[in-house]
């Protein structure tokens, strides 16, 4: 159910919110940690850095609370985080990428005090050591650690009130003893998401409106253990292992059906899903310094085992217009178990040169197979007929073969550069034992890509500097848009998974000027070739051999969908007026979308729609040929109240004007955020009022030429009241991190 309703609402994966944020990914370059003492906001070479290790800000506040107010980063939908420009936002933390899908993450981020954290890095356009995917950018949050030996952590407890309540707990600690360090964190908690939803579609000649609520109690808890000792002066074993589970049984659908053709039928659709997931992964790290110029040698290997557990029992009901529910006419059991495993390696070498020249070579290897064996059994009770049995065990194989090259070069005290690679190597065969067609038991594919990268930076004089980027990628579908399921909200809407999705093209460009490393203006263009993302077909279904269905329907179709470009242009500030009494992060630009897709056929089954039943039904095409201009403002604020320094306030607003994106035009998005924050000893005291204004609510709209149209309407309850106690213990002086990143790292956001 969940995932139906992240399907429903693509828009937080398709908007180009250039303020926004957001997600189940790599090779690797140690990121060296940098410590600020006097600059908060730095803008280095491939990065912007945010020290926050003594801000006042992180005091109180969840990590996804603080990254939601680092300049760049934003988020609309309280689950993803997205960059300035970019379509998503891959979450690093000490170098490694979150080895978590995109749920877990979001609760793991939620979590997770912004006390343990040091400074977080922002890389808009990541290099080639990185393998990311499409115009991906990297938030890397680099963890606090002890510089002396002993013990140190805090406690976290909170209780958050929207429609419902829930509450969240965690518990993290560091330890440092002679040459080993170990850090660890136990979080969890349980909570309702609700959602209040109205969805329209329909032709010339009929209409379809679902009205009503969905509920889903999420009960989450998992962590992180990570050990690093010091073998000798030069080298350096670690192991990381992140865990975290979730369990949602008993979430509800209640949507009641208005659907007109010739007469007006009314239903009632009662979906019922229990839902458990788990995710566990290991990294294994060993690094060696092999001179005194700081080269390095770097080799992982991994594992990842993802679990996810789904079943569905959907049934539609006859009703009236006073919602009367009456007698059963459908019933769908669904069984959609979804296993991971991926091995992985990586091994990568940085060597530099007294001339400030630095060479980077590395290789990576991942393996990966999904398995799902999938039951569907459908029953019909009017007329009463034989279920229908529907099985579908898929499988599917990836191998990807990765290396790079990158050169890095001062090329004088003002001017900078890198310039490098990446040849990937991607085979794939996914099999399918009982699969609808017979193009969908094999689909094999196996493709190459070269991608340049390219970055210079001059520093005019101290006080200006500005760096251009560019790079070429690929978007790999991830695991779960591959394997072939429907997710049925009502009798005659779902959500498919298309096998026959293939990788995008992504060509992305950045300029970046900035002053005092305080002001700041960056200019995005981005092209995709083959997009990514959920087509809506509808009508009258006609399969491919003449057969028309009996009432109209709505299919959300994951597929490739045309090309795209998405252009922003944004100015912003970050810095402290009148004696650092007011701390404000602020931004405002424009995003220019341009969509250029069309789809008439249904790739999973080959079905086309008509307009209305019967031989002088028109076939429909779906098109998105549109612009548009939005307007983008983000302003995060923190107000010292007292001179002690205890007392803060803090106002935080986004505006997000009306735009086009692939499912139609997304209307105007905002939300105004308040705080007040009190400090005592060790203790911190938060009350956060989110969504005040109660205006962050998703509408959706699109007409086509051909009478055809759509409307989503959905309220995810974003204004709530969220009551925070946490308390630090310890020594809390800290040092430096050594970054790791894991060999797996290209795997884990594919698995959302």
């Amino acid at each position: 159910m969940k995932r139906i309703i992240l399907s429903m609402a693509i828009v937080f994966g398709t908007c180009a919110f250039a303020q926004e944020k957001k997600s189940d990914t790599a090779k690797t370059k140690n990121i060296e940690g940098v410590t600020i003492t006097k600059q908060v906001f730095k803008k280095q070479s491939d990065r912007f850095v945010y020290d926050v290790a003594a801000s006042p800000v992180a005091k109180g506040n969840t990590t996804f609370d603080l990254l939601k107010q680092t300049p760049l980063l934003s988020s609309t939908d309280d689950k993803t985080l997205k960059i300035a420009g970019k379509n998503n936002a891959l979450i690093y933390i000490n170098g490694r990428k979150s080895n978590m899908d995109s749920e877990s993450l979001a609760q793991f981020l939620k979590n997770t005090p912004a006390e343990n954290i040091q400074k977080i890095e922002v890389i808009t356009v990541p290099g080639s050591e990185y393998q990311v995917e499409s115009s991906d950018g990297i938030i890397n949050i680099v963890l606090k650690k002890k510089m002396s030996d002993g013990l140190n952590g805090n406690m976290r407890m909170s209780n958050t009130t929207n429609k419902y309540n829930g509450s969240q707990a965690s518990f993290s600690a560091n330890y440092r003893k002679d040459k080993l360090g170990v850090s660890a964190s136990l979080s969890g908690g349980e909570n309702i998401e609700a959602q209040t939803y109205t969805l329209r579609n329909g032709t010339s000649t009929t209409s379809n409106e679902s009205t009503g609520d969905i509920d889903d109690p999420n009960k989450n808890i998992g962590g992180y253990l990570n050990i690093d000792y010091q073998l000798n002066d030069k080298s350096n074993l670690a192991l990381s292992w992140n865990t975290w589970a979730n369990k949602s049984y008993n979430s509800t659908v209640d949507l009641f059906n208005t659907i007109k053709k010739t007469n007006t039928e009314y239903t009632w659709s009662k979906n019922r899903e229990n839902t458990r997931s788990y995710n566990n992964s290991v990294n294994l790290n060993y690094e060696l310094k092999t001179d005194s110029l700081g080269s390095k040698l770097n080799v992982n290997a991994a594992y990842l085992n993802y679990r996810r557990f789904q079943f569905t029992d959907n049934q539609t009901f006859t009703s009236d217009i006073n919602r009367n529910v009456g007698a059963r006419t459908k019933q769908v059991i669904q069984d959609l178990p979804q296993i991971i495993n991926n091995f992985s390696g990586m091994v990568d070498y940085n060597q530099k040169f007294k001339n400030d020249l630095t060479v980077s070579v590395g290789g990576n290897y991942n393996k990966t197979k999904t398995d799902n064996d999938s039951k569907n059994i459908t029953y019909s009770f009017n007329p009463v007929t034989a279920p229908d049995s529907r099985p579908n065990h898929f499988i599917y194989d990836e191998n990807i073969y990765g290396m790079y090259l990158t050169v890095e070069k001062k090329i004088s005290d003002k001017l900078s550069g890198k310039v490098g690679a990446r040849y990937e190597i991607t085979n794939s065969l996914g099999t399918s034992d009982n699969a609808p067609t017979e193009a969908l038991r094999r689909i094999e594919r196996n493709y190459k890509n070269l991608l340049p990268y390219l970055s210079l930076n001059y520093a005019i004089n101290d006080k200006n500097n500005i760096s251009y980027s560019f790079s070429s990628r690929m978007r790999r579908p991830s695991f779960w848009e591959l394997n072939p399921v429907k997710n049925i909200l009502t009798d005659d809407n779902y959500t498919q998974n298309d096998p026959f999705v293939k990788a995008s093209s992504n060509y992305n460009q950045e300029l970046t000027y900035m002053y005092r490393n305080s002001y700041f203006l960056i200019l995005n263009h981005s092209y995709i070739q083959d997009v990514i993302t959920q087509v809506p077909l509808q009508g009258y279904p006609v399969s491919p051999d003449g057969k028309i269905g009996d009432n109209p329907a709505l299919r959300y179709i994951r597929t490739n969908f045309g090309n795209k470009q998405e252009m922003s242009a944004m100015v912003g500030i970050q810095k402290s007026f009148f004696k650092q009494y007011w701390t404000t992060n602020f931004n405002i630009g424009v995003q220019h979308n341009i969509n250029n897709g069309s789809l008439d056929t249904d790739p999973t089954t080959g079905d086309r729609f008509k307009d209305q039943k019967g031989p002088n039904g028109n076939f429909i095409t779906y098109t998105n040929k549109t612009n548009s201009t939005s307007l983008l403002i983000q302003t995060n604020n923190t107000i010292r109240l007292d001179k002690k320094k205890t007392w803060f306030f803090g106002l935080n607003y986004f505006f997000v004007d009306k735009q086009q994106i692939e499912l139609g035009s997304l209307k105007n998005l905002m939300s105004l955020d308040l705080s007040l924050k009190k400090m005592w000893n060790d203790w911190t005291f938060a009350v956060n009022v989110n969504d005040v204004l109660n205006t962050n609510i998703v509408k959706i709209e699109d007409f086509q030429e051909n009478g055809n149209y759509n409307y989503i309407h959905q309220n995810r309850y974003n204004r709530s009241l969220i009551v925070s106690l946490t308390y630090n213990f310890g020594n809390q002086k800290v040092k430096k991190v050594r970054d790791i990143e894991g060999a797996s790292d290209a795997i884990k956001s594919r698995t959302r």
